[in-house]
């Protein structure tokens, strides 16, 4: 129990080797460890605290690889704290590759991340050569240029939206499935695959869809992809060949979408949403045959679409539209029972549209699709001809991983971490920016704040960007008039720094007031 259990883990992609497996490991340190104070760990946030410690204590080599750690029982003893906590912190710099449980070995340090590379002296960064300035990134309509730029800004703390906790991504799972894969395939398997997803994973992602979402679908309906984004750069000569040249948005609703759809030719006529999601009222004034909606969990504001604008939007689908779901965040949910998505209802008459970006990493760049009947075709023809398919190797490791239930073990860890790390920002709003009105924060990995001071939201994040905080401002995602705010993403970073964000934006709103 003094250590992390799990299996053996490689140190690859760290550029530093792994200690020899037959060499002892360093002794364990002595009871002033690392000059840990336990004092200095937020209520709420002390496994965040201790990990981000030891996390540190690798990088600048305090804890260099081969290091043996205490027991969870001595540090919790040692630190005051709870063995729990202990625990919780080994476990996360395992899943990140960084410890090893060894049984009677201990826990042992078998990777350090790689520095960055120096700048040549003299030289400034590229990024702040290259990235404008926080009132220019702000100023004037956000082009497709805007989130990168956005990216690129220097920071100490970023709180935009769309990040999930890359520091999560269960690496000794992946490792160990991807072993397994690689043991079970033929030389045969390694050529090219089925143009619309391996096999495996279609089942694996029909039957994850059926027991998460609601949806029954056939393996032969998933199609997979390189995420929503080239689903709906997929979906464009498919809908004008229908005759499709505009697909109403909600307003608010994702700028990142709105691009994606102009950028195919489509017009993005906007639909008000309230209290109970989009508006079919309007949207039949419209009259755009097909709709872009995020019922689960609405992009920015959070609402949850209600069951009577649920059957009004399946009416209008039968009645000849077609509904494009995005169901982007739907499984990370913390104070209310699941909703099932509408592709559940009104399968043809609904493209259903989703991914593992937010649950593991955009960096798999691996989603799925599950179109209507008819337009099944053409858009696995669509993907034959963009890309032949999406590589095979992690399609397999991930149908693994969702078979074996990881996935899903995955998923409760980070239920209960965005739990905390939502709780912080909330509390940090009521006490840094009051007044201020927080809005879904039942589910999901962001918030949006709005608030009363005759402020522009963009002059806002210009100033906490100056200040060294990220965010976005509401109107970004905004077509039509509406209350300034702010879209904050908590799920990439520990409570402490949360805090901290909020408050610099706080002082700044305080400053142009």
């Amino acid at each position: 129990m003094g250590q992390v259990s799990g299996e053996r883990r490689a140190a690859g992609g760290t550029g530093r080797p792994a200690p020899d497996r037959g060499a002892p490991a360093s002794p364990v340190a002595g009871s002033d460890f690392l000059q840990l104070d336990a004092g200095d760990a937020p209520a709420g946030g002390k496994a965040d605290w201790l990990a981000e410690r030891l996390r540190q204590a690798i990088a600048d080599g305090r804890l260099a690889v081969g290091s043996r750690l205490p027991p969870t029982r001595v540090l919790a003893a040692e630190l005051g704290l709870s063995r729990g906590v202990v625990t919780e912190s080994y476990r996360r710099l395992a899943e990140e590759g960084q410890l090893e449980g060894r049984r009677r070995g201990g826990t042992v340090v078998v990777a350090a991340p790689v520095p960055p590379p120096a700048a040549p002296r003299g030289a400034a960064p590229e990024q702040d050569r290259d990235a404008p300035g926080p009132r220019a990134l702000f100023a004037g309509e956000p082009g497709p240029e805007a989130f990168d730029a956005l990216r690129a800004a220097p920071a100490r703390i970023d709180l935009t939206p769309g990040r999930p906790d890359l520091s999560a991504f269960p690496r000794a799972a992946w490792l160990q499935a991807e072993r397994a894969v690689l043991a079970e395939l033929s030389a045969q398997d390694l050529g090219y695959g089925d143009p619309r997803g391996a096999p495996r994973l279609r089942r694996a992602v029909a039957d994850w869809l059926a027991r998460s979402r609601g949806i029954r679908v056939e393996p032969e309906g998933v199609l997979i992809v390189a995420g929503t984004a080239q689903a709906l750069t997929l979906l464009h000569p498919v809908l004008r060949e229908e005759g499709v040249t505009s697909v109403a948005v909600e307003d608010p609703g994702s700028l990142g979408t709105r691009q994606h759809l102009r950028n195919g030719g489509l017009s993005t006529p906007p639909v008000p949403v309230d209290d109970e999601g989009l508006r079919v009222d309007a949207l039949r004034a419209t009259g755009a045959p097909a709709v872009l909606v995020t019922p689960a969990h609405q992009f920015p504001t959070g609402v949850v679409t209600s069951g009577g604008r649920r059957r009004e939007l399946l009416r209008w689908a039968a009645d000849g539209g077609l509904v494009l779901e995005d169901d982007y965040d739907a499984e990370h949910r913390y104070d209310r029972p699941p909703v099932p998505a509408l592709g559940a209802r009104l399968p043809d008459r609904l493209c259903y549209l989703g991914s593992v970006s937010k649950l593991l990493a955009p960096a798999l760049r691996i989603g799925w699709m599950v179109p209507p009947p008819r337009h099944r075709r053409a858009l696995a023809e669509a993907k034959r001809f963009s890309d032949l398919g999406n590589a095979v190797l992690p399609q397999l490791v991930l149908a693994r991983l969702m078979e074996s239930g990881r996935l899903e073990r995955h998923l409760r860890l980070l239920r209960g971490r965005h739990t905390r790390r939502r709780d912080a920002v909330i509390g940090a709003v009521a006490e840094h920016l009051p007044g201020a009105v927080v809005h879904g924060a039942a589910a999901g990995l962001h918030l949006t704040v709005t608030y009363a001071a005759d402020v522009p939201d963009t002059a806002l994040c210009a100033a906490a960007l100056a200040r060294g905080v990220k965010c976005q401002p509401l109107s970004w995602h905004r077509q039509l008039p509406g209350r300034p705010g702010l879209v904050l993403g908590y799920a990439a970073d520990p409570p402490g720094p949360l805090v901290e964000g909020v408050a610099a934006i706080g002082a700044a709103l305080r400053g142009l007031a």
